[in-house]
C-alpha cells in the first residue's frame, strides 16, 4: 500500500500541479482495485444487486461499468 500512501501525501500538496497529477493517479488506482473487487465477488458467485449495494451504486451502473469484463 506505499504506492496508495504515496499518492495520498501528494494529493495533499501545496503544488497543484503536484496535487493534481496524485489525484489522477489515485483515481486509476480506485478503478482498478474496485474492478478486481467486482471480478473477485463475481467469482465467489455474488450477484450485481450485492456488489451494487456495497458500493453503494445501482445494480444497472455496476453491471454495465464491470458486466462485459
Amino acid at each position: 500500500m506505499t504506492e496508495a500512501t504515496d499518492l495520498a501525501e501528494r494529493a495533499g500538496d501545496r503544488d497543484p500541479r503536484i496535487g493534481l497529477r496524485a489525484v489522477v493517479a489515485l483515481r486509476r488506482l480506485l478503478e482498478q482495485l474496485e474492478a478486481v473487487q467486482v471480478r473477485s465477488a463475481r467469482n465467489q458467485g455474488w450477484s450485481w444487486q450485492e456488489i451494487a449495494a456495497e458500493l453503494g451504486v445501482s445494480r444497472q451502473a455496476v453491471h454495465k461499468k464491470h458486466g462485459r469484463r
